[in-house]
């Protein structure tokens, strides 16, 4: 068993989307581990995308992820991780398949609903930011 970082962005929540998103990953047999709706701080943006914060794109990614709330999710399951990341599709949606999160619901690539972690090692790493022991259940 894996468990998983996965973030529904601003962009997911302001459009109705949580259930939606939500519902996929529980048809695949997927566990919810953790939930939280919050806004994310800029002092966890820069840890969250700490290989990003120098990079000409993250202001606006940063202003974007703060905006407004967001769902956190810890999602386990086997394999969660990879799962998890082929469930949402490529990060541009334009190449993500339908069938997808991004391939169904997702436009441009600045507002792409989902983050999932891309290795159990960044896995490890995000969840420790979004959620204590205590916040998981099972």
């Amino acid at each position: 068993m894996e468990t998983t970082l996965v973030l529904i962005k601003p962009d997911g929540v302001r459009r109705n989307l949580i259930g939606a998103i939500i519902s996929r990953f529980e048809a695949k047999g997927l566990k919810i581990r953790g939930m939280k709706l919050m806004q994310m701080s800029g002092e966890l943006a820069d840890k969250h995308y700490a290989e990003h914060v120098t990079k000409g794109f993250y202001p606006e990614l940063k202003a974007f992820m703060t905006g407004s709330p967001l769902v956190a999710l810890a999602i386990a399951g086997p394999d969660a991780v990879s799962l998890v990341r082929k469930m949402m599709g490529a990060t541009k949606p334009a190449d993500s398949a339908p069938g997808t999160i991004r391939g169904d619901y997702a436009t441009i690539v600045t507002e792409n609903l989902v983050h999932g972690s891309d290795s159990p090692e960044s896995a490890a790493r995000e969840l420790a930011l979004w959620f204590t022991a205590a916040e998981l259940v099972g």
